[in-house]
């Protein structure tokens, strides 16, 4: 991997973006940027499906990328989808085509993940402070909240409302008066005040708001006099009233009225008056940064081993009283039998293996009785700083196949690489089965047409339960119709 040169691609409900970043002395100085207005929020149906439409601008859009990232090394790459990719409800057919369109893997990513990428990126461009300071980001399909000191998050959330959704919702065909502005604002406040008591005055001294809509309203704001610098309360009402006067974006006499910001000005306008009406702010400035350089900034730490995912999973270990010694055996044993499985096994998965192996016993905080169950659940669903959504996924996977019968498993295990991982884990757990200290035989392990397993007769003669268990596994997988061979 070429770790000078980065690159992110961001797959918003307003626009799509290639980022690609230079390496120097540990910060990242943009390089190169691509941004496609799709409007992909908007290309969601009456039932919440992507329209054929839509997802044909988006494949083309996605081509046209993949052109330019052909210099970029694809470990060197890493998109993200947002909003629309965790709402649409044939998000994960589409996926697949996006992926081949691309040429990389797509990483949906939650709300809270998205809100500490979007901080981690305008951290980094803001000068060096101790002081607690409020981000606000306004997305196409979610808006994110945040509050932290320096380089760290403190508080993180993630609303559900966004300037393309709001847009949709509340001005059909750019349509703008005094009762539908009254309306989107309303349904904003509403979301932003259950957030206020967090996120109000009294925990931050200054406030900033990343992304195109606050860049956008600011230039309006100052360029036309409403607004010294910087977005205020006033200056958001002057505008407020000269869009209800002009009954339309597009007929707004006004400097730094960007055509392609008219289409969602007004739903933008609605959340900003919103956020700053419920949280009592007297200034937000715009800033740069946000989710692409968070995302360029997290994956240059996972290339210099400051992988933040690595941070989450001591923390899980931690936070849920995890036996680290045994866990530690567990994870040793799982990533050796997995790699001598499947030769040139990639680093990531190799790294969730150990990861889920670690966490397996996440779920022995809430009872010993099928904690593997209780584990994949907590894992599918905690806030996990770092992780994709199909990262959660796959590690939850994991953890619940770790014991039990293997049949359950059945839909997943067409997949070698799940194959491989999920038995190579329920090896590691059988075998130390006595959560304490053993000599290892020399295990035998290979999975190619058929499961092939090996170990010494003398040594199971002498640990007559793990034979036992052995051979209680090697049914249940022959059961499923999986070759097994002892050698």
């Amino acid at each position: 991997m070429n770790a000078s040169t980065l690159a992110v691609v961001d797959l918003g409900s307003n626009s799509f973006r290639l980022e690609i970043g230079r390496v120097e002395g540990g910060q990242i100085y943009r390089q190169d940027t691509w941004r496609e207005t799709l409007r992909f929020g908007a290309g969601l149906d009456d039932e919440g499906h992507l329209t054929a439409t839509a997802i044909d601008a988006a494949l083309q859009c996605l081509a046209r990328f993949r052109e330019r990232l052909s210099g970029v090394h694809p470990s060197a790459v890493r998109a993200v989808g947002t909003n629309t990719f965790r709402v649409a409800k044939n998000a994960r057919e589409f996926l697949r085509q996006a992926e081949r369109a691309l040429g990389v893997p797509i990483d949906v990513i939650g709300g809270h993940e998205e809100a500490r990428l979007i901080y981690l990126g305008v951290a980094h461009v803001l000068p060096p402070s101790t002081a607690p300071r409020l981000v606000i980001d306004i997305g196409g399909g979610s808006t994110e909240f945040i509050i932290g000191r320096g380089l760290e998050p403190e508080r993180l959330e993630s609303l559900k409302i966004g300037c393309v959704g709001l847009t949709q919702r509340f001005f059909p065909n750019g349509k703008v008066n005094a009762a539908s502005m009254d309306d989107a604002e309303t349904a904003a406040r509403v979301e932003v005040e259950a957030i206020a008591g967090e996120f109000g005055p009294t925990h931050w001294r200054d406030a900033y708001a990343s992304s195109g809509t606050a860049a956008a309203l600011a230039e309006i704001l100052e360029q036309n006099g409403f607004s010294a610098g910087g977005i205020t309360p006033a200056g958001l009402d002057r505008l407020r009233k000269r869009l209800i006067v002009a009954g339309h974006a597009s007929r707004l006499q006004l400097h730094a009225v960007k055509a392609e910001r008219v289409p969602v000005l007004a739903g933008g306008l609605a959340i900003m008056s919103a956020a700053v009406a419920e949280l009592r702010v007297r200034r937000i400035d715009p800033v740069g940064g946000a989710l692409r350089l968070g995302v360029l900034y997290d994956l240059l730490g996972r290339t210099i081993d400051e992988d933040v995912r690595k941070v989450t999973v001591g923390r899980f270990v931690e936070r849920y009283r995890i036996e680290r010694a045994h866990a530690t055996r567990v994870a040793t044993l799982a990533l050796s039998l997995y790699r001598n499985a499947v030769k040139g096994a990639s680093r990531e998965q190799s790294q969730l293996l150990e990861w889920a192996a670690l966490l397996h016993e996440t779920g022995m905080s809430v009872s010993h009785l099928g904690f593997h169950k209780h584990g994949a659940y907590i894992l599918q669903h905690a806030d996990m700083p770092g992780f994709s959504a199909g990262e959660q996924s796959r590690l939850a996977l994991l953890v619940f196949g770790c014991r039990g019968g293997v049949e359950k498993l059945q839909p997943y295990l067409d997949d070698p690489d799940v194959r491989a991982q999920i038995l190579a884990l329920r090896m590691a757990v059988l075998f130390h089965h006595a959560r304490a200290p053993i000599a290892l035989p020399r295990i035998r392990f290979r999975i190619a047409a058929r499961i092939e397993f090996g170990v010494a007769a003398r040594w199971l003669k002498a640990h007559p339960l793990t034979a036992h268990l052995l051979e209680r596994e090697r049914a249940q997988w022959e059961a499923l119709g999986y070759r097994w061979r002892t050698v």
